[in-house]
């Protein structure tokens, strides 16, 4: 069989979206975070979880959780390529020792 050679990373992103689009609907944005932010992003966040269409994100401080606003939209519309069921918003958290400040965007 004689097919067009495509970029490497047009097949792996397929390869991506296929898995993450088989993933149980909780879980597929959990895993999808990494790849919508980015690694420097993605080490020092982490999902948390995912339901009613919202996902919860813990981030380290009040100046991550500003910065991250600012292009949430941009990230919602990455996670929303790679997922079945949609994310109508990010909810960033800030890890507070044991517990956990709110806030919505």
């Amino acid at each position: 069989m004689n097919r067009p050679m495509q970029p490497v990373a047009v097949g792996l992103q397929t390869i991506v979206i296929r898995s993450l689009r088989q993933a149980a609907a909780e879980d597929a944005p959990l895993l999808a975070w990494p790849l919508a932010c980015g690694n420097s992003v993605s080490k020092r966040t982490r999902a948390l979880d995912f339901a009613g269409g919202i996902l919860r994100v813990e981030v380290p401080d009040a100046g991550w959780r500003s910065e991250l606003q600012t292009i949430a939209a941009q990230y919602l519309a990455i996670l929303n390529r790679y997922v079945n069921e949609s994310v109508k918003r990010i909810e960033f958290v800030i890890a507070n020792g044991k517990a956990v400040q709110r806030d919505r965007i």
